[in-house]
């Protein structure tokens, strides 16, 4: 069916959005290659034939393995009329090409607009006559269809858009037209793919939401439909169909204080319909949601109550289960609706910011509720899949919006500049482990008068991190809600971090950059290095082979099962020697392929390589110290046997590792753990030739050199509490 329709198929679309999400190439960058540059040979006119095809392909998606059955799948869904088996002799449109393409990749729905209109422009002259408007809407239907939009409620949508551009008849549209047209039809900027900004102006912040159950459009009141698209508001859980978005009333969430009256006591803010729960939080009875638009819910405490109940509730609101991490619009005013003392010290404050730009966020003053802990939030879209934006949307509406950072459009420097004064928050990084890493360094760097501790919501493949503070896996979906709650019973522990330094031997060879400067979790030589430099290489290259954490296991599987054939670090000891903390470790009277130094007791997805202790009653850290006394190095085995891993004891656990057929015994549970060499709070390595090497799971190829790792300082982590025989993670380490 697809095929007919001139569509690749639904796994193929999704094989594709991988590698885009890989590829940092712009549609307009391979234009330009093929109209002018090395390129044109391939062009026969505004048309390029099968081998072009895979040409733009290989230099857009930055692959040169696109396996053949996607990119002939491709092909033929460009081609006009009957499609035929065999396409030596076909030809595709060049510009229906690079307009599909462009309004897939990201960046501002304004500017996608004007580039696919220029792409049909081909004398210049800034007007399309109609044909060629119909072709570039066919590329956005398209689109529309592989992202599982009802087109049948775009198309209509898009005539409507088209009538009113072609006012006078001619047939014909302008750039300015099209431009001004465009930016006003809410589905089609909301396709494109519009990122709206928190602007407290009764503007609508919206997504495309299938309904899994009947839901009632909030302006017309009829039903969207079971399974139908529709446009749903992050803020407010407004709700419309596509074609009433453009005559919805206007969003009732504010996100601060915009008058004297409004500072300090919030109210509650009622939204009719989204009552999910089906009953009435005031009197107990159901809500029949199935019939009609019925109740309403409040945006802030999320109470949900009958219309008739609404005279029974009282006027102010106190942020319901999760008042403890909300920061409430009363609790956030501009700076001018301060007192004159209070400007004064703003005043004073605002110089220490290092003479940063007056933005939105420094103009705001924030005095939350005292007893609470208003939670700051940084969400990594693009880490776990689509599980990273769904969460960003769900805290926008669980939490005030001004508390959530998506770190690919605004970075963590503004949430923490936001943050910088308020007492007793907390901050919920929503990523995998490098993300985490990205947070702590800047923290490092804003030089905060307190630096807030730490929580993780494990979105990426590893999260070894996160499964050390309690937090689990992955996420997989759990009520964010009741994470939330968790994170109310968490416990603050404070976690080393180590400086790296590698000063390399003067040789001719060249060195990969190295990727961190400060350790984390951990650091490891050899074998186990070597796996996940391959690892590395290989979902660089092919990016839909590593979509999920069960393949990524069965792959590193594979690497491992390699890599014990060729043994490619064999007698390791030989090519360096370890001084802890200025003493020679004996390596001697051993065959090892790999040593890792680890600051947690988990690598690549929950391998514990110093392996389970039985641990004495008492408290670790204390237990920890009595072993070693107040010695910084520890290399007796009988000691080392007894030592517990602690991420708060300024000392890295040594271990030395025997092969790849060990490392996968221990990643498969198979084997507790690896050769315990030492605990130590300073190491370094001399190495004397290329070996592979990683930090926190990003690996590299290093010549020669010499590698100090040293205590840096201390970040103050939340530990989540003790797993239940019902967690929400999955499994704990």
């Amino acid at each position: 069916m697809a095929k007919e329709k001139g569509l690749i198929s639904p796994n193929d679309f999704a094989q594709l959005q991988k590698y885009m999400e890989y590829s940092t190439n712009k549609v307009s960058d391979v234009l330009k290659l093929f109209e002018d540059g090395e390129m044109a040979e391939y062009l026969q006119g505004d048309a390029i034939g099968y081998e072009g095809f895979q040409q733009f392909l290989k230099i857009y998606l930055e692959a040169d393995n696109i396996p053949n059955h996607l990119s002939l799948a491709l092909f033929q869904s460009f081609k006009m009329g009957h499609l035929e088996d065999t396409v030596e002799n076909d030809v595709v449109c060049l510009s229906d090409v690079s307009c599909y393409f462009s309004l897939l990749e990201g960046g501002r729905p304004e500017d996608k607009l004007e580039f696919t209109f220029k792409l049909y422009d081909t004398d210049r002259n800034g007007i399309l006559d109609s044909s060629e408007v119909d072709r570039l809407i066919i590329q956005m239907m398209r689109v529309a269809e592989y992202l599982d939009w009802d087109v049948s409620e775009l198309r209509p949508i898009l005539q409507e858009m088209m009538k009113e551009i072609d006012y006078d008849g001619s047939g014909s549209v302008s750039l300015a037209e099209w431009l001004r047209a465009g930016a006003t039809t809410v589905p089609l900027l909301v396709l494109l793919g519009l990122e709206m900004t928190l602007k407290d102006n009764g503007q609508h912040l919206w997504r495309p939401k299938r309904f899994p159950r009947p839901v009632y459009c909030n302006l017309c009141e009829s039903s969207i439909g079971l399974g139908k698209q529709g446009l749903s508001c992050n803020l407010c859980k407004y709700v419309v169909h596509d074609q009433c978005a453009m005559k919805a009333l206007p969003c009732e969430v504010s996100t601060y204080a915009k008058s004297r009256k409004d500072i300090g006591i919030q109210s509650h803010v009622w939204v009719r319909g989204g009552c999910e729960s089906g009953r009435c939080d005031r009197c107990q009875k159901k809500i029949r949601v199935y019939h009609s638009l019925v109740g309403l819910h409040c945006v802030w405490c999320h109470l949900e109550i009958h219309d008739d109940c609404l005279q029974a509730m009282g006027h102010e609101c106190d942020c319901g289960l999760l008042r403890d991490h909300i920061l409430p619009p009363s609790s956030i005013y501009p700076s001018v609706l301060a007192s004159g003392q209070e400007r004064k010290v703003s005043k004073t404050s605002q110089k220490t910011m290092d003479d940063l730009n007056l933005s939105t966020f420094e103009a705001l003053r924030i005095d939350p509720v005292s007893n609470t802990h208003p939670l700051l939030v940084f969400v990594n879209p693009k880490s776990g899949g689509k599980q990273g934006e769904r969460v960003l949307w769900k805290f926008q509406y669980l939490l005030n919006p001004r508390q959530v950072f998506n770190l690919l459009k605004d970075g963590p420097e503004a949430g923490l500049r936001f943050f910088r004064d308020v007492p007793g928050c907390r901050i919920l990084v929503c990523g995998g482990d490098g993300t985490v890493g990205w947070i702590l360094e800047t923290i490092d760097k804003a030089n905060l008068p307190v630096v807030p501790p730490v929580a993780v919501l494990p979105l990426g493949t590893g999260n070894d991190l996160a499964r050390c503070l309690r937090w689990g896996g992955g996420y997989e979906g759990q009520n964010l809600g009741k994470i939330l709650k968790d994170l109310e019973m968490s416990k603050v522990v404070h976690m080393d971090r180590w400086s790296v330094e590698v000063i390399p031997q003067q040789t001719e060879e060249k060195s990969d950059p190295v990727p961190f400067q400060i350790i984390n979790n951990y650091f490891s030589i050899g074998v186990d290095a070597s796996i996940a430099h391959r690892f590395h290489i290989m979902r660089e290259k092919y990016p839909e082979k590593f979509n999920s954490r069960m393949k990524n296991k069965l792959w590193y599987f594979e690497f491992a099962t390699s890599e014990s054939i060729f043994s490619t670090c064999k007698k390791l000891e030989e090519s360096l020697t370890v001084e802890i903390c200025g003493k020679p470790l004996d390596l001697s009277n051993l065959s090892l392929e790999g040593i890792a130094v680890l600051n947690i007791p988990s690598m690549h997805g929950g391998s514990n390589l110093w392996g389970d202790t039985k641990r004495p009653h008492g408290d670790t850290h204390g237990i920890n110290q009595a072993l070693g006394a107040t010695a910084k190095v520890i290399t007796d085995p009988d000691i080392l046997k007894t030592c517990v891993p602690d991420l708060s004891d300024k000392r890295l656990e040594v271990v030395g590792l025997e092969g790849a057929i060990e490392m996968g015994q221990i990643y498969t549970k198979l084997k507790n753990a690896g050769h315990r060499l030492a605990k130590c709070s300073e190491i370094t390595f001399h190495t004397t030739k290329t070996l592979p090497m990683q930090i926190d799971g990003e690996p590299w190829m290093q010549t020669p050199c010499t590698i100090k790792i040293t205590h840096k300082n201390q970040m103050p982590m939340l530990m989540g509490p003790p797993p239940r025989s019902s967690n929400f993670f999955g499994f704990l380490c």
